[in-house]
């Protein structure tokens, strides 16, 4: 497919900014934009985002929220997330806010069109650490929609911010959906969610992406009869929300029992000594593959790990209490923070490299 001078999305964040407006005012449909996935679990893929993609998926979000208005910009505008904040802002008639350029919160958000709603994306690592500020807390309380997507969310975080008055939307969706697709469980406008014989999400609708650049093999692979097919497994609850189990492969096949690793992770994330949480599985002479448990203790974040974790056996046994035994993690360990990609998605395979280096 034809790559027009302002793809791949590149540059600083004016430049991304002031080429992404010139690229939803042309005149004729332009060349698809080539935007690089984060490369979490592997390889980055360049993704097409045609305008019509880009563009619907703007239209749904803001028929979803109810509002559009000024965004805050807090992602690297060259990845999905952060360029659809960009777009959807200067849709609305407004120019992105960049919170870099800004000392603080709540200055960028001094900055921001007073008569206009406000509205910010972040990934669950950003919320946290903004509402340990009191100020910042009471900013984010202002805006008509916090757009929390990235990773999983903890519900004790989800609460702690709707307590103090913060709306959040929690999103899903790639680069390959043209960012979140589904809110709160719920697709957007146009959207169509399946599922697979093994619970692997399919999407459908405007907001899909048209391909890989270069690689004619990927795309056929998982574009099938207008459908995406996704790396993610769900199900559907009672009422019909999306419920994400994670990803196809996170299940972690050790001693021939099938763990699936997000359910561990999320049974970790309610112990009260940890702060944050990581699961995965590493290559095990013994078991062929071993559950990893990465923690961040609650009592030592951000000041050093150490004895304030709890240990491997007294995590084993909260996993025990609420899942079968052989699901619980063979390996802890225990760090400062999770490592973290540019676009704040939690960088698995730095993980998986301490794991082995252990």
């Amino acid at each position: 497919m034809p790559v027009d001078p302002l793809r791949p999305v590149s540059g600083s964040v004016a430049e991304v900014i002031a080429a992404t407006e010139a690229w939803l005012g042309a005149a004729d449909e332009p060349a698809p934009l080539v935007v690089e996935t984060s490369g979490s679990t592997g390889r980055p893929k360049r993704v097409l985002l045609s305008r019509r993609a880009i563009r619907a998926s703007g239209v749904a979000t803001a028929q979803h929220l109810g509002v559009e208005g000024q965004w805050l910009l807090t992602l690297p505008a060259t990845y999905v997330a952060g360029l659809q904040v960009v777009a959807r802002s200067l849709a609305a008639g407004h120019a992105p806010v960049v919170l870099d350029e800004h000392p603080d919160l709540t200055a960028a958000v001094a900055a921001m069109a007073p008569g206009a709603p406000h509205l910010v994306s972040l990934v669950p690592t950003q919320l946290a650490r903004l509402l340990d500020d009191l100020a910042a807390t009471a900013a984010l309380a202002g805006f008509a929609a916090v757009l929390l997507g990235g990773g999983p969310i903890d519900p004790a975080l989800r609460a702690r911010a709707e307590a103090a008055g913060v709306r959040v939307v929690a999103t899903y969706g790639s680069a390959e959906t043209a960012g979140g697709c589904v809110y709160d469980g719920w697709p957007l406008a146009g959207v169509r969610l399946e599922l697979e014989a093994d619970g692997r999400v399919r999407v459908a609708g405007p907001t899909l992406f048209d391909g890989y650049a270069d690689d004619p093999d990927l795309t056929a692979e998982v574009l099938v009869d207008g459908w995406f097919r996704t790396s993610d497994a769900g199900r559907f609850g009672p009422d019909g929300r999306l419920e994400l189990l994670g990803r196809v492969d996170d299940v972690v096949v050790s001693g021939g029992v099938n763990v699936p690793g997000p359910a561990v992770a999320r049974r970790l994330r309610e112990h009260p000594g940890l702060a944050a949480v990581e699961v995965l599985g590493a290559d095990d002479p013994e078991w062929g593959r071993r559950v990893v448990a990465f923690v961040v203790p609650t009592a030592t974040a951000g000041t050093g790990a150490g004895s304030g974790a709890p240990t491997l056996d007294e995590l084993r046994d909260w996993v025990a209490a609420a899942h079968p035994r052989a699901w619980a993690p063979r390996q802890l360990l225990v760090l400062e923070a999770l490592p973290l990609l540019a676009n704040g998605k939690t960088d698995r395979l730095a993980l998986l490299a301490r794991a082995e280096q252990s």
